[in-house]
């Protein structure tokens, strides 16, 4: 209908009826428009919520942490293996795991919200969410600085802002004292050895090399666009690294780390800078991440210690 003919029919009604209908038309968003919340994902995405979100489902162990220090643990109502930081996550239900995500498990613990790691999980399984009218935001955390601003949006995601905010604000003081610490510290050429078998590292979009950056680093494959790539045990050589970091299971040293002794003419063998960090607070983009950068800063002291003294 044109607008002329909507105004010829408002003079058909009483002044007070004309007037009510001309407020109606004016007047601010309903109550749930004014609640609704609009964001952009990691990825650009748009993600519009209709208020905080009140249950949450998160498609990795890093985010599900991360919602608990974000002070919105308790609207965590699913997410997938792994997830056991803290120890409350361990109690949530498990809706699979990092490749393969149980479509029915999540659709019947009815989120309002799905949290998706970009490089860890499958996006084609989120699009299917998305197809199946869920409401999906990716996350993607590349630098140490990420893990601060994740921490704010989560707040911001499900209405939390005060806790997220205070450990942003935390996290970015101890990132800040970290990297005066170690600035101008002279360059250790490190490897960062995610796994055995396939042989993998880390390349240069991955947040554990700007770790590396953090602490006075060089990570040796850190030209590598991959964000986990593999390698062969010549590449290894050919690099001649100073400092091998190596993570495995858990808090163990893993064996494999040793296997490197057999090349005696590397530098990090000829000087015993073997060292291991436990994945859990090195591989996760979360607030542990600083101390697993605590314990890679300290480690290439150590290297920088037993150079040969001019």
């Amino acid at each position: 209908m044109k607008p002329t003919n909507i105004l010829s029919k408002l003079r058909l009604f009483r002044p007070f009826s004309a007037l009510t209908a001309v407020f109606l038309l004016l007047s601010p968003t309903t109550p749930a428009q004014a609640n609704e919340r609009v964001f952009k994902d990691d990825t650009g995405r748009e993600v519009r919520l209709a208020g905080p979100a009140k249950r949450i489902i998160a498609l990795a162990p890093h985010i599900a942490e991360s919602l608990y220090a974000a002070g919105a643990g308790d609207k965590l109502v699913g997410t997938v293996d792994y997830s056991d930081y803290p120890p409350a996550a361990k109690k949530v239900p498990r809706v699979g795991g990092y490749s393969r995500v149980d479509l029915e498990a999540v659709i019947a613990l009815k989120p309002d919200l799905v949290l998706v790691w970009e490089s860890g999980n499958n996006m084609t399984q989120a699009d299917k969410l998305r197809a199946l009218g869920l409401t999906v935001y990716i996350s993607q955390p590349n630098r140490m600085e990420d893990v601060a601003g994740q921490l704010e949006r989560l707040g911001q995601l499900a209405g939390t802002e005060n806790v997220a905010n205070a450990a942003a604000a935390n996290f970015r003081q101890r990132l800040a004292g970290l990297r005066q610490a170690n600035a101008d510290k002279p360059k250790v050429r490190t490897f960062y050895q995610i796994w055995k078998a396939p042989l993998m590292t880390v390349g240069g979009p991955q947040i554990i090399s700007d770790a590396i950056l953090l602490c006075g680093g060089e990570n040796v494959f850190g030209h590598l666009p991959q964000m986990a790539p593999r390698i062969s045990i010549e590449s290894v050589i050919e690099t001649d690294p100073e400092a091998i970091i190596a993570t495995g299971m858990g808090d163990a040293k893993p064996e494999w780390l040793h296997d490197w002794d057999k090349w005696t003419r590397m530098t990090a063998v000829k000087r015993n800078n073997l060292f291991h960090i436990n994945p859990d607070i090195m591989q996760r983009h979360t607030p542990r991440i600083l101390d697993g950068a605590e314990k890679l800063c300290a480690h290439l002291d150590v290297a920088r210690s037993r150079r040969p003294k001019k």
